[in-house]
């Protein structure tokens, strides 16, 4: 009898190897790896989703007739190394993994692979794509994706008529109090979970799980449901505001069940076109949508095998600054900063723009090291996989990568942060003052990173007229000196 290998983020039976995967000729293995969950410092809910989803979908293969080994093992090898002593299996296979250090560990246990439906585009058809293009820009991937899909598209031209809708989708938070978002499902814990938590290493941190997050397909399915039904129609005019009452606005939430296999992409886009279809969601919102999920995830997803494994270390602007002690802790008085690593710390979760414009933007114009804001981000978000924090921090975020990725850096003062969100109202920094001891550290380290930086971003035609103002600065050499002060209390935690 074969042995197929499941990896706990491809829990799904249309998945590679599960595909023609059948009771009477397969048996099924699990490694929880013991060294793998005390390797890093993992935030409790992610910790806990990834395994309970694991241990339910293995129950779920048993009802269906399967025999399944779900071995706790010190190490991936040490858990394999004990199913083919006891099983002698004629054969193991296993789905390509997402992660490059779980593919070299197939090769180096002879393990053959299959090859993963998990993405709409298979890494060989993006680096097909690739290389016929001299930049790889993602408006350009996701036209071509969208063709290729056919996802909303009448004939050969896009619905609505326009391609991208974006523009319409980066309005500022609503500021009549109103807020047409409904809370979230939740899910009952039970024995499954408890047992998990009981189980995870004192290593982990953060609040426990309060059932925000769904641990098996049936519940994912739900949070599906619910998105498309409730929330999509309201989804793209907000998606970039930030609100300190309100941490999940119209974010679908589903990008952890993408990630481990309990959702599938096609299956996602397919309930958003046709609540477009029949007029239940509007096409900014279901377009904007659509972007996130065949767009930009893919196109992350994409480069991330393209550039491995270098693309990890990569650290153009030579930042160097160990991870400040607000991001970990959000002791802080920087208003934007406390309440979005409250959000992290409460739920493991916080929506893309928090992400990068407020955690990101610090850390880039800090000079935090990249591979210690990739790491961090890795270990703390619930739907945190190296495929999508490597892009995300090294390209996206810090552009450690020198403009591999992104056309120029997503740096923003506090003007930016106040004109998306509330956090300003009440800080003890005011965002308009760059001197000073009240002046907005975002808006301070803004103008001296411009200045840090001139030379390598003066011709940039994307931020070449802001380097150009820092330049001008009348009091240039008070903002630097300033910074130097931030960046000290920043490093001591008393910022």
């Amino acid at each position: 009898m074969e042995t197929v290998w499941v990896f706990g983020d491809q829990l799904n039976r249309d998945i590679g190897a599960l595909v023609d995967a059948s009771p009477s000729t397969h048996r099924l293995l699990f490694v929880e790896s013991q060294a793998k969950l005390s390797a890093r410092q993992w935030h409790v809910q992610r910790a806990h989703f990834l395994i309970a989803s694991m241990r339910r979908f293995a129950g779920e293969l048993r009802n269906d007739g399967f025999t399944v080994d779900y071995r706790v093992a010190a190490t991936f090898t040490e858990g394999f190394d004990a199913h083919v002593a006891q099983f002698s299996p004629t054969r193991v296979i296993a789905t390509e993994p997402n992660s490059y250090g779980a593919r070299n560990l197939m090769t180096r246990l002879g393990v053959p692979t299959v090859r993963s439906d998990q993405f709409l585009c298979h890494f060989s058809e993006f680096n097909d794509w690739a290389d016929t293009r001299k930049t790889l820009r993602l408006e350009d991937f996701y036209r071509h994706q969208r063709t290729r899909l056919g996802y909303l598209m009448d004939g050969d031209e896009p619905a609505g008529g326009r391609w991208n809708f974006d523009a319409e989708n980066r309005k500022p938070p609503p500021r009549n109090g109103v807020r047409p978002w409904p809370s979230p499902p939740v899910e009952v814990l039970d024995d499954v979970d408890g047992a998990v938590l009981a189980g995870l290493p004192a290593t982990c941190w953060g609040e426990a799980p309060h059932g925000i997050w769904a641990t098996s397909r049936e519940g994912a399915k739900r949070r599906l449901s619910h998105f498309v039904t409730e929330v999509l129609p309201a989804f793209g005019p907000h998606e970039d505001a930030m609100l300190s009452d309100n941490w999940h606005l119209a974010h679908s939430m589903l990008s952890p069940y993408l990630n481990n296999g309990l959702l599938l992409p096609g299956e996602v886009c397919e309930a958003v076109v046709g609540a477009y279809r029949t007029g239940r969601v509007p096409i900014a919102s279901a377009e904007g949508f659509i972007r996130q999920v065949i767009g930009w995830r893919e196109y992350v997803w994409g480069l991330y095998w393209r550039w491995m494994p270098e693309y990890r270390d990569e650290n153009a602007l030579g930042a160097e600054r160990a991870l400040p002690p607000s991001l970990t802790t959000g002791a802080t008085s920087m208003r934007c900063v406390a309440s979005c690593v409250a959000d992290v710390e409460q739920r493991g979760w916080a929506h893309h723009i928090q992400r990068l414009m407020v955690l990101g933007n610090l850390a880039l114009l800090a000079g935090v090291d990249p591979r210690q804001v990739t790491d961090w981000m890795w270990e703390s978000f619930v739907d945190g996989a190296e495929w999508v924090m490597v892009p995300n921090v090294i390209g996206m975020a810090l552009y450690a990568d020198g403009g591999r990725m992104s056309t120029k850096p997503y740096a923003a003062g506090g003007a930016y942060i106040d004109r998306m969100s509330d956090y300003c109202k009440g800080c003890a920094y005011d965002r308009k003052q760059r001197i000073g001891d009240t002046a907005c550290p975002f808006t301070t380290l803004y103008w001296d990173f411009l200045l840090r930086h001139e030379a390598r971003f003066a011709r940039n035609p994307r931020i070449a007229v802001q380097v150009r103002a820092a330049s001008q600065l009348s009091d240039g050499d008070a903002v630097r000196a300033r910074a130097r002060e931030v960046l000290r209390m920043l490093d001591a935690g008393t910022l």
